[in-house]
């Protein structure tokens, strides 16, 4: 694995924001809380207080992955990127050979996928088995679902 993970800067800011709203208002609710079960009486037998405790635990477990996330991340000019070949950012356009379906992914950082809006992750299978491919390449790639072709149409940014 990369040790580092290229992103956007859109999907950068939406990681430093998420980041500072669980420092704040997140880190803020977690001791309100705590000090609410604490009045409560006995910690010893003060299902609240454990609750609360547990919350506040995975809070800065979350607060730690975002600042691991935010230290390797490297925002991508998209500017500076060539479409003759299929890289981290690309809008890719298939046609699937067994069905002749076209579908056109974004390929993305883990952090900003989102299959919805159609991003991808350059380390999902589909991902992985576009990436540096051209257009006209046919390309074989194992999903859960089994093998499927894919030609590669269009290479956009």
């Amino acid at each position: 694995m990369s040790i580092y993970s290229y992103m956007t800067q859109e999907g950068f800011d939406k990681l430093r924001a998420d980041l500072e709203l669980l420092k704040s208002e997140g880190r803020s609710n977690a001791a309100k809380a705590i000090a609410e079960a604490r009045e409560k009486g006995d910690l010893s037998e003060n299902a609240e207080y454990d609750a609360a405790k547990d919350a506040q635990g995975m809070l800065e477990a979350k607060i730690n992955e975002l600042e691991k996330a935010m230290a390797k991340a490297r925002v991508i000019d998209e500017s500076e990127l060539d479409t003759s070949r299929v890289t981290i950012l690309s809008n890719v356009r298939l046609r699937n050979l067994k069905n002749n379906k076209e579908i056109t992914y974004k390929l993305v950082s883990e952090t900003e996928a989102d299959l919805k809006a159609k991003k991808i992750s350059v380390n999902s299978p589909i991902g992985q088995g576009v990436l540096g491919q051209e257009v006209g390449d046919k390309v074989e790639i194992e999903t859960p679902g089994g093998i499927i072709q894919f030609e590669i149409l269009e290479i956009s940014l």
